[in-house]
This record gives C-alpha cells, sequence and structure tokens, in this order.
C-alpha cells in the first residue's frame, strides 16, 4: 500500500484548469510538418487568454520538445511563473504499436520528459492508454510513478489515460483497491461528443466508485472527425479509426450545419465544452477557468465557485484557437451568474443573455446533428484493434505488419497496419 506524499496535500480537483491545450497536435500524424505551425505563438497567445495547463506526451512526436522550446523563452519567464500553470505529459506508448510500463522504462520516460519540456517538475503523470497492455503492467508503472513523487518530488499527481471507458474504470477500481490510494486523474477521449456520450452515462459514477479526483475529456472533436472538412491527414496517412459509414454520416451531419450556415466544428466545440462543464462536474475541477480575455485573469469564485467539468483541447491554428477561447468565453458569460461576471469584467452586460441563446440555438443543432449520426451514436471503435501485437514483447523486435481492421472486418482506406494506430 502507497502512502500519500504530504507534501502535496491539496487534491487536484482544487487546482486543476478546466480548459488544457492539448498538444498531440504539434505532430506528423495531424500536420504535415509540426515544426512550421508557429507553436510558440500559438503556446504564448493560450498564456495570454488565461490557458493555465498543457497536456502532451513522448508518443507525439516532437510535442513535448516543441512546448518545452515555446515555454523556455523570455516572455513566458517574465509573465507566467512556472508555478502559474500545469504540464501534463504521459508514459508507457513508446511508439504506434509498442508499449512499455516497466519501472525501468517509466524512470527513463519521466528523466526525459523533464528535460524535454525543461522544467524540474511535472504537474500530472498519466499511464498512456493503459488498455494496450494487461492491468498488472500499468500498475507496476502506477506504483513507480508514486515512488518518484515521494521519494523524488518531480511528479505531482499520478493518472492514467485510454479509450475505452469500461477500461479505465476497471483500472481505477484495481489501483484503488490493490493500494488503497485513489487516482488523482483519468482522462478518456472522444468519449464525450456529440457522437458519443458514453463518458458522462456510463463512466463517471464508476470512476467516482472508484475514488478518482477527476476525469477529464479529452478530444471533443473525436481526434477531427467531427469537422467539415472530415478527419485530419497528416504526413503519416488517413489513420483515424472511423469507418468510411461513420465519416459519411459526419458528411450528412456537416451539410445539416452548412444549410444553417454553421461550421460542424464550432458546434461540436461548444456542445462538449458546455454540456462537459456541467455533466462532469461532479468529477471536475475548481482551478484558474481561464478567462478567454487577453491579460485578464479569472477565478474560480467569478464563475460561481463550483467544480467544473475539465476538457483538454487541441488546437494547430491561431484562428482555431482564438475561436476555442471566443466560444470558451462565451460558455463562461451564460453560467449562472454570468450577467455579473460580464459587468465586473467591464464587458456588455447583455453578454449573459446572448449566450443563453446561442446555447439554446447550438442544442437545436446538435439535435439536428445526433439524428444525422443516429445509428452511430455512442459507437466506438476497438482498441485495442484485433490482432493488435505489443511489438515491445516480441522476441527481437521483429515487426509484423497487421492490417488495422474495422469493427466490420473490412481494411481501412489503404490498408493502414498497426503503425498508424490513433494518436491519444
Amino acid at each position: 500500500m502507497t502512502a500519500r506524499n504530504t507534501s502535496t496535500p491539496l487534491p487536484l480537483s482544487s487546482i486543476l484548469p478546466p480548459l488544457i491545450f492539448g498538444t498531440a497536435t504539434f505532430n506528423y500524424q495531424y500536420n504535415p510538418d509540426p515544426y512550421e505551425l508557429d507553436t510558440t505563438g500559438l503556446v504564448h497567445k493560450a498564456l495570454e487568454h488565461g490557458i493555465r495547463a498543457f497536456d502532451t506526451s513522448p508518443y507525439y512526436g516532437p510535442s513535448e520538445e516543441i512546448l518545452g522550446q515555446a515555454l523556455d523563452t523570455e516572455f513566458v519567464r517574465a509573465n507566467f511563473p512556472r508555478d502559474d500553470f500545469f504540464l501534463i505529459t504521459k508514459c508507457g506508448r513508446i511508439a504506434a504499436d509498442e508499449f512499455d510500463f516497466s519501472k525501468q522504462s517509466v524512470y527513463q520516460s519521466v528523466q526525459r520528459s523533464l528535460q524535454r519540456l525543461r522544467t524540474k517538475h511535472l504537474d500530472l503523470v498519466y499511464c498512456h492508454d493503459v488498455e494496450f497492455v494487461p492491468e498488472e503492467e500499468v500498475m507496476e508503472a502506477i506504483r513507480e510513478l508514486r515512488r518518484i513523487r515521494d521519494e523524488e518530488g518531480t511528479i505531482k499527481y499520478v493518472g492514467i489515460s485510454g479509450y475505452p471507458v469500461a477500461g479505465l474504470c476497471s483500472l481505477a477500481h484495481r489501483v484503488l483497491r490493490e493500494t488503497g490510494e485513489p487516482l488523482d486523474a483519468v482522462m478518456s477521449y472522444a468519449n464525450f461528443t456529440l457522437q458519443n456520450t458514453l463518458l458522462a452515462d456510463k463512466g463517471i459514477e464508476e470512476l467516482q466508485a472508484a475514488g478518482v479526483d477527476v476525469v477529464l475529456n479529452g478530444s471533443p472533436l473525436g481526434m477531427g472527425l467531427l469537422r467539415r472538412e472530415g478527419v485530419p491527414v497528416g504526413s503519416m496517412g488517413n489513420w483515424h479509426p472511423a469507418s468510411n459509414d461513420l465519416r459519411a454520416a459526419v458528411r450528412r451531419a456537416s451539410d445539416f450545419c452548412d444549410r444553417h450556415d454553421e461550421k460542424l466544428e464550432v458546434i461540436s466545440i461548444r456542445y462538449a465544452l458546455e454540456s462537459w462543464l456541467t455533466a462532469g462536474a461532479s468529477v471536475g475541477s475548481r482551478g484558474d477557468p481561464a478567462s478567454g480575455v487577453p491579460w485578464t485573469r479569472e477565478s474560480n469564485e467569478q464563475v460561481g465557485g463550483k467544480r467544473l467539468g475539465v476538457s483538454v483541447m487541441g488546437v494547430s491554428k491561431m484562428k482555431e484557437l482564438e475561436k476555442t477561447m471566443q466560444v470558451w468565453r462565451s460558455i463562461l458569460d451564460g453560467m449562472e451568474g454570468g450577467a455579473e461576471t460580464a459587468r465586473k469584467a467591464g464587458r456588455w452586460s447583455r453578454d449573459h443573455e446572448w449566450s443563453l441563446n446561442r446555447q439554446r440555438a447550438v442544442q437545436i443543432l446538435a439535435d439536428g446533428i445526433r439524428e444525422h449520426l443516429d445509428e452511430y451514436l455512442d459507437y466506438t471503435w476497438e482498441s485495442p484493434p484485433p490482432g493488435f501485437v505489443n511489438m515491445r514483447g516480441v522476441q527481437g523486435g521483429q515487426q509484423q505488419q497487421q492490417l488495422w481492421m474495422t469493427p466490420e472486418g473490412s481494411p481501412q482506406p489503404e490498408e493502414q497496419p498497426v503503425a498508424a494506430l490513433p494518436l491519444r
């Protein structure tokens, strides 16, 4: 049984920001060349707008290095002390088809992340995509992360991430049962979107029962599925696990939005962020809410003082960031007491009223989108996919190319190999 380090007495739910900048997009899977993105500008602009947490992973290609460089600047040092923002990373996933949750690998991963992110501590570390290995392997990693937390102090909080909700719940219960200490955080991705709300419907109650402090909703666009342009295709090709039929249903939903002069991704983002604030509140946080207004600080008390569901939102371009923060500001204005919050911040007092009207319009459009996705509501793809082999465990490391099959048994477009597994 692991004893909790008394140097981290605050629960994560009292300090974690409810909006987190995801940097999985700083990679070749989402973009042809992430080094061509204005990542430093994006990170700086996010900080200006109140973002105080960044999520990355060693598996996201150059993401950790790029994020570390963006934060290691005179601009950041002069305006945003390290203790003012969260750095969140992961361990265990080595490559698309390689996983190593041994304590030796986990320790090395943490040390590498500290170097790449140019920091003396990591605020939260997840075991990454835990469904790809047996639970006992993840248990070894969790124990090692907690040892590092307690003995070395370079980690503050420990959690797990993955896709299948049932698997995350099972592992969370096992952690509590075998260690006597619950997980600080569980991040599920693509499971609270316009297409799939399983995280709220089936996950929250079980994760709460396992004592999990914060449950984060990642990828509100379903890894880019819910976009007018369709799934993102970077230099790694057409990797998304959605079937052709699901993609066609999304296109029909996008056409519906077009007829009403709206963009599918804008409605999807607002729906997920706004709905999760409430749906995920019981497993949310009271951290800095991010004002969305340049150089304006806002406290949780200013938006009601309640726990807010925590979301992870990835962007690649400045326009995406600006739109996300505009939507986020409007969502905060629409909360209870939003009119008073707007007035104190020197904004138009009717921002609250406008936000409520927008909320109703988005709900109408969301209902229409879900009608077009009817047979695919709460549909999930298999993770890991059929036939998956952890190549870290294959003798000699000889890799066997396997087709990544859909649940219906047909190959994805261009018959993507296991190496093209989705990046999360």
